[in-house]
C-alpha cells in the first residue's frame, strides 16, 4: 500500500516553542555565537544529562556547530596529534572518524560485538597491545559510537581505557537519551559528543555539544571553538583554533526543541516495541532490541537484521526499493569504515560482525512524524516480503 504522505526515517518536529526564542535573539540583537540562547541551552542539556543522576552532576556543555565538531574538540582537548594513532569504532557514520584525520593522526579501526553492534572490549584491548608492540607507543584516544541510540558497553570499553591510560571520546551523537546501567551515554568517556542535525532527537538546525568532565575542560573547549583568542586587548593566537561556536539563533531552536525532549524519546521507544511485537514471529527477520536491562536505547532508529536464508533470498536492498516505491523511506546500515575506499590504508581489526550486519541490516522509519498506524503498514510490507508473497 503506497503511502499518501512522503514516510521518513526520522524527520525533525517543531514545539512551537522555538519562535519564541529566536524572536528573543533577533530583538535583542543576539545573532552570533555566543548570547542567552546559548547559555541556557548549555544548562538545559547538563540538567537533561545529570538528571536523577547526582554521579553525573560535575558534567559541563560546550554548545557547538556540530556533532562532529564535538568530536574534534574531544581529540583536541585529548591531545591528539599528527601521527598519533586512534582507536576508533569501524560500524559507524564517517563522522566519528573524520575528525582524527583533521588532527593528522590514523584512526585504527575497531569491530563491532554482537549483542549492541558496537565496539568489542575483547577485540579493542587485543588491538591496543598490538599497537603497542608494533608502533611501540599507546594510541592517544579511544572512539566508542552508541550506533542508532543503542548503548555500547561502556564498563567494559572504560576498563580497557582505564587499564592502557588513554582518554576516550565517546560519539553519542545518535545516543541523546539513551542510558546504560542508569547512566546517560555521552557522559562516561573523558569527553562525550553529541548532534542536532535535522533529523537527531532534537534539532538545531545544525549543531552538537562537547560533554565535558568540569567547568576548566569546558572552557578550554570553548576557547578552542572560537579561534583560541588569548586574553589580550589585541588579536593573539599561540594555538590553532577553530570556528565552531554554536550561535544564538541555532540555541534558540534548541531551547525550544528541549521543551519536547521527553516526549520524542518516548515516541521512538514506543514505535520500537510496536516493531518488535509485529515483527517477532516473522522468520528470517529479527528486530534489534535493548540486548539485556543494562541497556535502555532512545531507538533513534529502529532496525532489523534479514536473513537471506530463512527468506528466500531477501536482501535489505530489495527491500529498500520495495519501500521506496510505496514512498517510504528506509536505510541500509552504515557500511563499516574498514570498508571504506578513503580508509582502505587504515590498521582494522576484524571480527565479521559488521560486515555481516552492513550486509543484513536495514534502517526503519521511526522519528516523531511517524505514526503507529504507519509502522503497523510496514511491518506488514515485511511480512508479506519475507514469505516471499511481493
Amino acid at each position: 500500500m503506497t503511502a499518501t504522505r512522503r514516510i521518513h526515517l526520522c524527520l525533525c518536529h517543531m514545539s512551537g516553542n522555538e519562535q519564541r526564542y529566536i524572536d528573543e535573539a533577533f530583538a535583542d540583537n543576539w545573532v552570533v555565537p555566543l548570547g542567552p540562547n546559548v547559555d541556557a541551552f548549555e544548562k538545559d542539556l547538563q540538567a537533561f544529562m545529570s538528571k536523577d543522576d547526582p554521579s553525573r552532576s560535575h558534567i559541563r556543555i560546550a554548545a557547538v556547530s556540530s556533532g562532529t565538531a564535538a568530536i574534534h574538540l574531544g581529540l583536541v582537548l585529548a591531545g591528539v596529534r599528527a601521527g598519533d594513532e586512534v582507536m576508533c569504532q569501524s560500524f559507524t557514520f564517517a563522522a566519528s572518524a573524520n575528525p582524527v584525520t583533521y588532527q593528522g593522526a590514523t584512526p585504527v579501526f575497531i569491530d563491532s560485538e554482537p549483542q549492541s553492534w558496537n565496539m568489542d572490549p575483547e577485540l579493542l584491548d587485543t588491538a591496543i597491545a598490538d599497537r603497542v608492540a608494533k608502533t611501540g607507543r599507546k594510541p592517544r584516544a579511544i572512539i566508542p559510537v552508541h550506533l542508532y541510540g543503542m548503548p555500547a558497553k561502556m564498563d567494559e570499553i572504560m576498563e580497557v581505557a582505564r587499564r592502557w591510560d588513554i582518554p576516550v571520546v565517546e560519539d553519542a551523537a545518535e545516543a541523546l537519551g539513551s542510558r546504560y546501567k542508569g547512566h546517560a551515554c555521552g557522559t562516561f568517556g573523558t569527553y562525550g559528543a553529541l548532534s542536532f542535525n535535522g533529523n537527531k532527537m532534537i534539532t538545531t538546525s545544525g549543531g552538537g555539544a562537547l560533554v565535558c568532565p568540569d567547568d576548566e575542560s569546558r572552557a578550554r573547549a570553548v576557547f578552542f571553538a572560537t579561534q583560541a583568542r588569548e586574553a589580550f586587548p589585541y588579536y593573539q593566537h599561540e594555538h590553532i583554533g577553530y570556528n565552531y561556536r554554536m550561535s544564538n539563533i541555532c540555541a534558540g531552536i534548541g531551547r525550544g526543541q528541549m521543551t519536547v525532549l521527553d516526549d520524542h524519546i518516548a515516541h521512538h521507544r514506543k514505535l520500537a516495541a510496536l516493531y518488535a511485537t509485529l515483527l517477532s514471529d516473522v522468520d528470517g527477520v529479527e528486530f534489534h532490541g535493548n540486548p539485556d536491562n543494562s541497556s535502555d536505547a532512545n531507538f533513534w532508529l529502529s532496525t532489523i537484521t534479514i536473513d537471506p536464508e530463512l527468506t528466500g533470498g531477501l536482501t535489505p536492498d530489495r527491500m529498500r526499493l520495495h519501500f521506496e516505491s510505496l514512498n517510504v523511506e528506509t536505510r541500509l546500515l552504515w557500511k563499516p569504515m574498514h570498508m571504506q575506499p578513503v580508509f582502505k590504508d587504515a590498521p582494522a581489526y576484524t571480527n565479521g560482525v559488521s560486515s555481516r550486519l552492513f550486509s543484513r541490516g536495514l534502517c526503519l522509519p521511526s522519528g516523531p512524524w511517524v505514526t503507529a498506524e504507519d509502522v503497523e503498514m510496514i511491518a506488514g510490507e515485511i511480512r508479506k516480503l519475507a514469505a516471499g508473497k511481493l
